[in-house]
């Protein structure tokens, strides 16, 4: 496995991602906006999903309200940029994980945990790119400020995983995702998107 500049993921983020969101300020921000409303839902509706799982309810309902914060803070963002809201086509990345959920239980809810830990553990690491290569302060502060909700986001979801399953099936399924999760970034999107 490569070395990777965030836990639990295979590759780290190419500079060609970089250079391209950069460029694309506008859109990355708008689409960071969907984003945190998706990273909301799926909160949402594993929680809907499992309820009678304590521990998970009680800590998705904790991401999903920090995930709409921060969903708040960048409309906020792209309302003093005069940045509509609008849709934007989603990039193949999220799509290509969920193909990998496993349809029946108890591997549909390991892998709703890991997939949802992976892609917070790709944002953290990418709005700490953001963070540290955007020339505008108000922006660089703000996706610095992300970062340790995102880190915290992915610890969570790991945690869940390994509270309703075996440490080693957790390893082993995770690493199998991290796989994928990398494939699908290996060539880099035409659209500019913060999983793409």
């Amino acid at each position: 496995m490569a070395v990777a500049t965030v836990k639990y993921l295979q590759t780290p983020t190419s500079p060609a991602w970089i250079e391209q969101a950069i460029a694309n300020l506008d859109t990355i921000l708008l689409d960071h906006s969907h984003c945190e409303r998706k990273a909301a839902g799926v909160a949402l509706n594993l929680m809907c999903r499992y309820p009678s799982n304590t521990q998970l309810v009680y800590q998705l309902t904790a991401i999903a309200r920090e995930e709409l914060e921060h969903f708040q803070q960048v409309n906020q963002i792209l309302e003093r940029r005069n940045i509509p809201l609008a849709p934007l086509p989603a990039p193949p990345y999220a799509a290509g994980l969920k193909a990998q959920v496993r349809r029946n239980e108890p591997g549909r809810l390991l892998d709703s945990l890991l997939i949802s830990g992976l892609i917070e553990a790709r944002s953290h690491e990418r709005l700490g790119l953001l963070g540290e290569n955007v020339r505008d302060r108000e922006l660089a502060a703000f996706y610095r400020s992300l970062m340790a909700s995102e880190a915290r986001h992915y610890g969570t979801y790991w945690v869940l995983a390994t509270t309703y399953f075996p440490r080693e099936e957790v390893t082993e399924r995770l690493e199998e995702l991290a796989t994928v999760e990398s494939e699908l970034l290996a060539t880099l999107h035409p659209q500019p998107r913060i999983h793409a």
